[in-house]
């Protein structure tokens, strides 16, 4: 069994002191706060747009079941196909079974994160079904053997010298190759591969109930090319991308591409609303949208928590996480990092396993602020703290430390007639391990606060 928890201290610890990791990140961070702040510049009240999609969002997770079932009605309507899946077995099941029905060998896809949250490509590749990422920083991830760093840009954890290093050792491209001669090669490489392919494979940024539509938003039109060419489609997508209506989108795209990217609105945005229908000259025969759960309801089962279901995968919170910053994506171990994974992931993947995630904050409220549906992740951390020691998921000196802290904390003449020895002589017995190596355990002062507050106040007189 995989120890999540070990895992996670090991490659944090690892990433916190590469001084070129933690340069990359920086760089690349700096340059997004830069671009949002510019792109903010277009409302005229953001916290009230702000407000309004938390609402939106707050009221359709809520009646979930109800805008899903109107989604499905409208896209079924119009040709399409739903297929239901539980959880990641199922999901794989499903697309396999159309894969097979359609005898398709190759596949084009554009960015998603829920195909990297079931493992799609590798389940594809162990049936020898060439499944090829065609979003420039998802096609360098895979083309490097590694998982999506961020949520939004894939790649932040690399510098344009690690990328053109990339290519020189994949294709013999020369070494310093710049970043728009990369682009240019792989645009021609794969632009062959749209024309060709068997099956397209598409995310979502938005399910929209009142039209049965699939709302696609995106920078390089990968996903549109997607659409257009193969003659069968299938779009994956999780049970919280619904939002009710068209008119919703003129608040949430804008709010997307600004927190997502800086941009008042992205390149391309398109809406999907079935195959190809009888006056239509383009588009797929067959179109499929398979909607998972897989643990998305027992984050809705918990009435605090099921807020974090209205996000719309921004990466907001990531990018203004100081832990993030530091540790970067890989280290949480789970496809959603970041604050929102943090909240999100014990209950989709298991407490027990996952809920160190939950302590690994500094709950600054940081990630709560940029959130532009106003998610409270910090205090959903707290929430989940909570509930992993109800589950009885702290080991035995955990328990021990906080009984003494409680009993020391609510008791004054303990906290002033312990030894200045004593307390830091506990420091150092409990706290070495946790506070890490790299760090010194610091010295308590002869006198405490309380008493120095009050020879302040005194003197003062």
């Amino acid at each position: 069994m995989t120890d999540y928890y070990k895992d996670f201290i090991k490659a944090s610890e690892l990433k916190a002191f590469d001084k070129n990791h933690r340069k990359t990140i920086n760089f690349n961070i700096s340059k997004y706060d830069i671009a949002v702040s510019k792109g903010k510049l277009q409302y005229k009240n953001l916290d009230l747009a702000k407000e309004r999609a938390a609402n939106i969002k707050h009221r359709t997770i809520n009646d979930l079941d109800k805008y899903i079932i109107e989604f499905e009605a409208n896209f079924i309507t119009r040709g399409g196909r739903i297929i239901w899946a539980e959880n990641q077995d199922e999901a794989i099941i499903e697309i396999i079974n159309i894969m097979k029905k359609y005898d398709a060998r190759h596949i084009v896809k554009s960015k998603s994160m829920i195909t990297e949250e079931i493992d799609l490509n590798q389940h594809l590749q162990e049936r020898k079904i060439e499944s090829l990422e065609t979003d420039l920083g998802e096609y360098i991830v895979q083309l490097a053997g590694e998982k999506p760093y961020h949520i939004v840009t894939p790649v932040m954890h690399k510098s344009k010298e690690d990328i053109a290093e990339l290519f020189h050792q994949k294709f013999n491209l020369k070494e310093n190759s710049t970043p728009e001669e990369i682009t240019d090669f792989v645009r021609k490489m794969i632009r062959g591969k749209f024309t060709s392919a068997d099956i397209g494979i598409t995310g979502t940024n938005f399910l929209i109930a009142d039209i049965g539509g699939i709302a696609i938003t995106e920078n390089e039109g990968n996903a549109l090319m997607c659409v257009s060419f193969p003659k069968i489609q299938i779009t994956i997508a999780g049970i919280e991308r619904i939002i009710p209506s068209l008119k919703d989108l003129d608040l949430f795209w804008p709010l997307l591409a600004t927190h997502g990217t800086g941009q008042k609105i992205t390149s391309y945005n398109t809406i999907l609303t079935g195959p190809k229908q009888e006056n239509e000259s383009d588009g797929p025969l067959e179109m499929y949208v398979v909607i998972i759960d897989n643990g998305r309801s027992e984050v809705l089962k918990h009435e605090k928590q099921r807020r974090a279901l209205s996000c719309i995968k921004c990466g907001a919170c990531l990018n203004g996480c100081p832990i993030y910053k530091n540790i970067g994506g890989h280290a949480y171990g789970t496809t959603y990092s970041g604050p929102i994974g943090s909240v999100i992931t014990p209950y989709m993947r298991g407490m027990q396993e996952f809920k160190h995630l939950s302590f690994a904050s500094t709950l600054c409220g940081k990630c709560a602020e940029v959130c532009p549906v106003k998610i409270n992740l910090h205090e959903l951390l707290l929430y989940n703290r909570k509930d992993s020691v109800k589950l009885g998921y702290s080991n035995r000196m955990d328990n021990f430390v906080m009984f003494v802290w409680k009993k020391t904390m609510m008791k004054r003449w303990l906290l002033e007639k312990s030894s200045i020895k004593m307390k830091n002589f506990v420091l150092r017995k409990f706290f070495a391990k946790p506070w890490g190596s790299k760090r010194e355990i610091p010295i308590v002062n002869s006198k405490s606060f309380n008493r120095l507050w009050r020879e302040q106040r005194g003197a003062s007189k």
